[in-house]
């Protein structure tokens, strides 16, 4: 795939559509426009492929297709399991254990929690590398713990936190576990076998399927009420008709993803490597664990300039400070100040992240812009100065 210019170095805010995914999905735009709930041949094609999708989901989640509910996007996903199990559970208790690094769909549920159903809350930090301790998760369990929710993988840091010694903890103590994964599947292995969680969430457009489309993974028999009510479609839990072409393109995406895990990533790795020395060799600094994190990301900071004027600098190269939910503010990055980071590094971080079609040509392309920008601003610096 062609992506032109500028250099694109922000698969973690989303990724183009694979053109595989687009060839998927064209047939259920037109001819195969059935609704799943229709009993006559039109809404059997399109049963039919919201069943296989189903099974593509979950053969990269290694779960059962039961297993998988089909949302709007990773931020439903998030408000379904979160405002799900506090209402099966609210019987049981009030209280949920996060960390202090989650996505704002998860921040942001928990925090409506706590306003409208008088919901406790334990936000969790991190450390300087950026991952949360599991000592920390058992020790602020309660009786009245209803669920914990740490995100795998972190969108700004790339950081991987322990979620299978998390699970353990969890089941141990008999809460469940949700997993913000929107950024980890597809890019490093997402097995329920592996991780051991309840409540996993997908987002589409991180694995090269459109934006508006997600799935969250609910283990049999978890507890969980639906948060959109209407009639029956996935399980009772997400009523709606079936968005039939997103869906197969999810699934579609979930198996190159399953695919390329091994062809891939490894590639991307060696290109973010290379990228990061490159870096390095110039003065910047990583933010964030050297080894426990995303291969295709890269979290760096250059001290004493601001992460938004080196990008602007370097106009040839489309990256992000932070996470793109964010984009536009200039508060410093709130997981660089919560891994204690100062006001000042946090504010001079870049997020380069890698995808599919970054080249080594580009990365190389990349490091020689972000060279340019530096000293650019170094100048103005010292032109500055001297008036």
């Amino acid at each position: 795939m062609n992506l032109g210019n500028p250099i694109y170095l922000d698969y973690n805010a989303t990724t183009p559509v694979d053109p595989r995914v687009l060839e998927a999905m064209l047939p259920y735009l037109k001819e195969h426009f059935g609704n799943p709930s229709s009993n006559h041949a039109y809404g059997g094609a399109a049963h039919a492929a919201v069943d296989r999708a189903r099974g593509q989901v979950a053969g990269l989640l290694g779960c059962r297709p039961g297993e998988v509910v089909f949302t709007g996007g990773g931020s439903e996903s998030d408000n379904l399991a979160i405002k799900g199990v506090a209402l099966a559970l609210r019987e049981r208790g009030r209280h949920i254990v996060t960390t202090e690094i989650e996505h704002p769909a998860v921040l942001e549920t928990c925090r409506y929690l706590e306003r409208t159903l008088g919901y406790r809350v334990t936000y969790l930090p991190v450390d300087g590398l950026g991952r949360v301790d599991p000592a920390a998760v058992s020790a602020a369990i309660t009786p009245e713990t209803s669920l914990i929710s740490v995100m795998h993988a972190n969108n700004e840091t790339g950081v991987i936190q322990p979620i299978a010694e998390i699970a353990a903890v969890a089941r141990a103590r008999g809460v469940l576990l949700h997993t913000d994964a929107a950024q980890s599947v597809g890019k490093i292995p997402t097995t329920m076998d592996d991780l051991g969680v309840d409540l996993l969430t997908v987002a589409g457009h991180k694995l090269y399927a459109p934006k508006g489309i997600g799935a969250l993974y609910v283990r049999q028999g978890a507890p969980l009420d639906p948060v959109v009510h209407g009639a029956s479609q996935e399980g009772g839990l997400r009523a709606g008709t079936e968005n039939v072409p997103y869906m197969v393109a999810l699934g579609t995406a979930c198996e190159l993803a399953g695919e390329g895990l091994e062809r891939d990533m490894p590639r991307i790795r060696k290109l973010r490597d290379r990228l990061q020395q490159r870096l390095e060799s110039a003065g910047w600094a990583l933010n964030g664990h050297p080894t426990q994190r995303l291969p295709n990301t890269l979290n760096m900071s250059y001290t004493g300039l601001d992460g938004e004027e080196v990008l602007a600098h370097a106009p040839d190269i489309a990256a992000s400070t932070g996470s793109a939910c964010h984009a536009g503010r200039t508060d410093p990055s709130a997981v660089l100040l919560a891994m204690g980071f100062s006001r000042e590094r946090a504010l001079g971080a870049v997020r380069l992240s890698l995808g599919r079609w970054t080249t080594r040509e580009q990365v190389g392309r990349a490091a020689e812009e972000l060279g340019r920008a530096v000293h650019a601003l170094a100048d103005e610096g010292s032109r500055a100065a001297t008036k």
